[in-house]
């Protein structure tokens, strides 16, 4: 069943370059709506926008003695564990159901993406915190037939080349991108994958890999990320039945921290930084290309072209956008006056649909919904009731359609 993608948005407070130039806060949110005013037109009406969540994480905070940020009694503060039971639950859940999942954070340079993502210090971001409880799920598990494995990648896309972050040497160029012949979707050639048993092992390749990732300062940001980053986790559930027989279900979680969209008159970028800009600001456009088309095939017009290929960005996020994936997507705001432009352009994101499934071997999937036909039809001649017409097999009783 088609579903649209949760766009959740999160205003930040001000940073020291803000509060430097004197900067005045033009975001106002209320309960799921988000407006913005523009500086140059005071007495016009506000922007308004409606979001599935709108978080206020600007001000009304206090910072205990292990640095933790607390809401202030009666303030709207969204602390990084209210963004977590909102959005990062659903993510487990979902991963546990079988669906592939994923979660992406955009806004312009120095809006607080990696914040919301990964977090700073004390304050988890939303990653750590799903790995943290993925694995204290895990351990609830008393099923002994029932085993878990997982599996954690992290790469950058930096001037449209893949750079797999748990190596320290990667090709002159990048790893290549490929496209399965089959299923069609794109995957990176000799990214490395790591099995891991616990979420201390994930917290030491996350510190590996982001100690490896691209970063610059600019006029905006001085930890400007130069790079898209994408940790992927796969989590499959492998368990037995009594003939000893066993069958995999598997989820993709995608967790991405995009790189800001950016204005080289405001960042001051010149040489590599400019070019690098160019290169981010090229893939946000073609993101933003895709979502724009998805939007309209889900509005249901036909022959709209949704361009994957525009760049590595899009083709790594076809099947999170536009396929088999349950999608969330966190837009994070300046609140200043001065990037009134760029929060404008961020608020103005296009809501898409996806068809999530399960994912299940077709053959697994048979053979399941056989024995539960077998078990219908046998509690129906127990009772000597009539058996119902519906069942739970797929049409014509043949395999389902590949997912």
């Amino acid at each position: 069943m088609a579903e649209s993608v949760k766009v959740a948005v999160r205003c930040r407070p001000f940073n020291q370059r803000e509060k430097d130039r004197g900067a005045k806060c033009i975001i106002e949110m209320n309960g799921q709506n988000t407006s913005i005013r523009n500086p140059d037109t005071p007495k016009e009406e506000p922007k308004k926008f409606a979001f599935d969540y709108s978080y206020w994480s600007h001000d009304g905070f206090t910072e205990d003695a292990d640095g933790v940020l607390h809401p202030n009694k009666g303030s709207k503060y969204a602390s990084q564990q209210i963004v977590f039971d909102n959005l990062g639950k659903g993510v487990l859940n979902n991963a546990f159901e079988g669906y592939n999942c994923s979660l992406f954070a955009y806004g312009q340079t120095g809006s607080g993406k990696s914040y919301s993502m990964v977090g700073y210090g004390k304050n988890r971001g939303i990653v750590p915190i799903i790995c943290d409880e993925l694995f204290k799920t895990m351990k609830l598990n008393d099923d002994a037939n029932m085993r878990y494995e997982v599996t954690f990648s992290m790469l950058e896309i930096y001037n449209e080349q893949v750079r797999d972050l748990l190596q320290k040497e990667n090709p002159k160029g990048g790893l290549q991108v490929r496209q399965n012949p089959k299923l069609g979707l794109f995957y990176v050639q000799g990214l490395k994958y790591v099995p891991v048993g616990s979420y201390s092992e994930i917290e030491k390749r996350i510190d590996q890999g982001t100690a490896n990732r691209t970063v610059a300062s600019t006029n905006m940001n001085a930890t400007s990320s130069r790079a898209h980053t994408v940790v992927t986790i796969i989590f499959d559930q492998i368990s037995k039945d009594d003939a000893g027989s066993e069958t995999k279900k598997s989820s993709v979680m995608n967790l991405v921290d995009l790189a800001g969209s950016e204005r080289a008159d405001s960042t001051g970028a010149t040489g590599d930084r400019l070019k690098e800009g160019a290169n981010i600001n090229k893939s946000l456009s073609a993101l933003g290309n895709v979502i724009s088309a998805l939007a309209d095939l889900s509005m249901g017009k036909k022959n709209a072209r949704v361009p994957y290929r525009d760049s590595v960005l899009t083709k790594l996020l076809q099947n999170a956008l536009g396929g088999n994936s349950k999608t969330i997507m966190i837009a994070a705001l300046s609140p200043a006056d001065i990037n009134y432009d760029e929060t404008l352009s961020t608020l103005r994101a296009k809501k898409i649909k996806n068809n999530a499934v399960v994912n299940e071997n077709p053959i697994d999937k048979l053979i399941r919904e056989l024995k539960e036909e077998n078990e219908r039809l046998r509690k129906s001649m127990a009772t000597g009731g009539v058996v119902s017409g519906a069942s739970g097999m797929t049409p014509e009783g043949g395999l389902p359609p590949p997912y």
